[in-house]
Formats: C-alpha cells, sequence, structure tokens
C-alpha cells in the first residue's frame, strides 16, 4: 500500500508540474518578449529570499525526487505482481487480463520519455544540444530546434508526447483507483477526466514545436 500511495503522490506532483509547464509552453505564440520574460520571471520566483533561481533548484529537487521514487514504486509494484503470479499462468494467454493501449504501454513509453527528458533538457535548458544553433534566448531556442530541417527532433518530440499522454491517461486512472476514488458508479466521469486531462496536456505540449515546423511560429 506504502508504495502505491507513493507512486500515486508522486504521479500527482509530475501531472502538476506537466500542466504548469505546458501553460509556460504555450507562450511562445505571445512572442519572443514575453516568452523570455516568462522564462526570466521563473529565475526571480522568492528573490531576495532565495537567491536567483534558487526557487527552481529547489523545484528540481523535488522534482527529480519524484521522477525516482516514482520509477522505483513502477519497478516494484510490477516485480512484486510478477512474483504473485503462478507460473502457470505467465504463459497463457488465454488467462491474461485485458489491458489497455495505455498500460500495454506504459513500460516502454516509459523508456522513450526518459530518454526525451534527457533530450529535453541538454536541448532545451542547458543548451548542449543546440539544433539550429546555440542561444541564450529560450525563444530562440525553442524556434531554432525544431526549424523543418530538423524534422526527425520534431518527430521524436511528438513520439515522446505521445507517450506521455498513454502514460499520464493510465496513471491519473491509476491514481485514482489507489486512492479510493475510482469507485464503480464514478468510473465513466474519472475516466472521461483521465482522457481530457491527457488530451489537453498532449495537444498543449505538441502545439509550440509543431507550429514552429509547419512556419506559424518564428
Amino acid at each position: 500500500m506504502a508504495l502505491k500511495a507513493a507512486m500515486a503522490t508522486s504521479g500527482a506532483i509530475l501531472v502538476l508540474y506537466l500542466i504548469a509547464h505546458m501553460y509556460g509552453n504555450l507562450k511562445v505564440f505571445a512572442g519572443q518578449e514575453a516568452f523570455d520574460g516568462y522564462a526570466h520571471g521563473l529565475r526571480e520566483i522568492g528573490y531576495p529570499l532565495l537567491p536567483e533561481s534558487g526557487f527552481l533548484w529547489v523545484f528540481r529537487i523535488v522534482l527529480l525526487a519524484s521522477i525516482l521514487i516514482h520509477i522505483y514504486s513502477a519497478v516494484a509494484l510490477w516485480a512484486r505482481a510478477r512474483r504473485a503470479r503462478p507460473a502457470s499462468q505467465r504463459y497463457q494467454v488465454k488467462k491474461r487480463v485485458h489491458r489497455t493501449y495505455a498500460s500495454y504501454t506504459m513500460r516502454w513509453g516509459g523508456v522513450l520519455i526518459a530518454l526525451f527528458v534527457i533530450f529535453h533538457i541538454l536541448h532545451l535548458t542547458v543548451n548542449v544540444i543546440s539544433p539550429g544553433g546555440a542561444s541564450d534566448s529560450p525563444y530562440e531556442r525553442l524556434v531554432n530546434g525544431f526549424q523543418p530541417q530538423f524534422w526527425f527532433v520534431t518527430l521524436f518530440y511528438v513520439a515522446a508526447v505521445i507517450a506521455v499522454g498513454f502514460h499520464l491517461r493510465h496513471g491519473i486512472w491509476s491514481g485514482l483507483a489507489t486512492l479510493g476514488v475510482n469507485q464503480a458508479r464514478r468510473q465513466p466521469v474519472l475516466n472521461s477526466i483521465a482522457t481530457v486531462i491527457a488530451l489537453v496536456v498532449t495537444v498543449g505540449f505538441l502545439l509550440p514545436p509543431l507550429a514552429v515546423t509547419f512556419g506559424l511560429v518564428s
């Protein structure tokens, strides 16, 4: 139960982060000044009580801890379920529990997301990978990185964000079940809520890079 609670709590933190991050990304449609101003404003949160970028570092530590707890809980729960399953049932296709596409892709989708997060940080955060040219401007890094000639970067981004959407849809559903909210009479409503949140986050993250690639943002 403790592992499930840890996974649900860490997952909730990650969901809130994704929503906030998606909102920030959409500021690219307001232009370079607005987007760069937003990025700079994040570094000033808590200043002068905290040093410049102090809040961001605290938040990054909390986020990293949540990711590690989430991964550890997922692996531990999967291993526990596998040990508890009789060997005779592991290879009997007819006795497999029905799984949605979201739950089926959770494991490999998680690997794709992990690789994407590493690339994303190196690309748009620390400016180590710089397709289209490095820049001190977050707006220019985003626009440079998703130019049409770098279609493979956009394609990787799209695949990873779709994986996030599936992961999010299944994660919200599982988290509600863990917290005891997912009762039979509420399932249709909760299923709709999980689906809508996943779709909003997925579309919200896809809009900026696709807008750049197709010339709507330059």
